[in-house]
Parts: structure tokens; C-alpha cells; sequence
């Protein structure tokens, strides 16, 4: 069986992303790995580890795929004035018909909900981000 942790941990870093960066809009913001994917411990030659270069990943992917804008990475440690696409913006600030907005729904998943619920939700705003 093929194991997809690496799955969950994308949903919920991207998740985490998406959502310090709409607490943080309009300003752009630094964004470090570790605030994102939680300490590092690099091995005796630097290097980080692979759930901290996972994570990195994720910001590069979520910029190359138009979810978030940043001007440059800082080493491996961060993403440099960082900012919500468009898109993102006004796909978080949409509410649903219970009146709850996606941010909101988001931040109580990456908070408090389980992976499949994590991941169900990113799929469905991935999904729709993709029709704005």
C-alpha cells in the first residue's frame, strides 16, 4: 500500500501558507519553513531535513502554481514578501451558504480537524480556485 503521509503534510502546510498569509494581507510578509513545518534539525553538514525541504517545496509549488506570489526564497529558511494571489484572496473571503467563510473553514480544519478532513477541504478550494 502506498503510504501518502508526504500528502497529508502538503495539505496541511499549504493550508498553513494560505492562511498566515491572509492574516497577514495585504502586507507582504516574510514566511519561514520551521513557522510553517515546526523546528529543523539539520544534520552535521547542514542539511536540512526532508519534512523541512517538504515544506519549502510547497511554498515553490503553491507560488508556480499561482496560488501565492513571493519575490525571492532566503537560503532555504524562508520566502521573502510574500502575498496571497488574487485568486486566493477571493477564494478564502468566500462565504458558503452557512455564512462561514472559507478562511474561517480552513483555519478550523488545519487547527482541529483530521488529515482526511484536511485534505477533503484543500482538494474542494484547490478545485475551486481553479474555476476563478
Amino acid at each position: 500500500m502506498l503510504d501518502d503521509l508526504h500528502i497529508h503534510d502538503f495539505y496541511r502546510d499549504a493550508g498553513r501558507i494560505l492562511l498566515a498569509l491572509f492574516q497577514q494581507f495585504p502586507a507582504p510578509a516574510t514566511i519561514y519553513v520551521e513557522d510553517i513545518s515546526g523546528p529543523d534539525t539539520p544534520d552535521e553538514f547542514g542539511l536540512h531535513s526532508h519534512r523541512h525541504l517538504a515544506c519549502l517545496g510547497a511554498m515553490t509549488w503553491l507560488k508556480e502554481c499561482g496560488y501565492i506570489n513571493f519575490t525571492q526564497l532566503v537560503r532555504q529558511e524562508a520566502v521573502e514578501e510574500a502575498t496571497l494571489s488574487h485568486r486566493s484572496f477571493l477564494l478564502l473571503v468566500t462565504r458558503g451558504e452557512d455564512g462561514v467563510s472559507n478562511a474561517q473553514k480552513l483555519d478550523e480544519a488545519v487547527r482541529h480537524g483530521s488529515s482526511p478532513q484536511l485534505e477533503a477541504l484543500m482538494v474542494d478550494l484547490m478545485g475551486k480556485l481553479g474555476s476563478l
